[in-house]
């Protein structure tokens, strides 16, 4: 199987995880109200939103993949790239939630940044 058949399948599985997450969400903010600070409710929805706008454009990306006529390799890295961008910068928020700070720098946003990098490079932007 080729990149433009196999990795959008990927996508749709890791979307299921969002929608998952998206249930987790609105459990703390309906039910266990309170139980996460305002901080890390705003970066539960921060990552939650970017993983899932993330993967909706990426099955799109996937479209148009094959017409680019890169070779099978350059499909597979580009292909490989642009989820692990997706991942890499909406789990940065929530690395950013468990370990982070109000007003501060982590691991989680550096995690963030370099992901959108990621993405963004497997798209063609410099």
């Amino acid at each position: 199987m080729d990149a433009s058949g196999l990795l959008p399948i990927i996508a749709v599985f890791l979307l299921v995880t969002v929608e998952f997450g998206g249930h987790a969400l609105l459990q703390f903010i309906t039910t266990r109200h309170g139980t996460l600070t305002p901080l890390r409710e705003r970066f539960f929805r921060a990552g939650h939103a970017h993983a899932g706008v993330l993967l909706i454009l990426s099955l799109v990306y996937f479209l148009y993949l094959p017409r680019a006529r890169f070779s099978s390799g350059a499909e597979w890295v580009f292909g490989i790239l642009l989820p692990a961008g997706v991942l890499a910068q909406s789990g940065g928020f929530f690395l950013h939630l468990a370990l982070g700070s109000e007003g501060r720098s982590s691991l989680g946003t550096h995690l963030t940044r370099t992901g959108a990098g990621a993405g963004g490079w497997a798209c063609g932007e410099p």
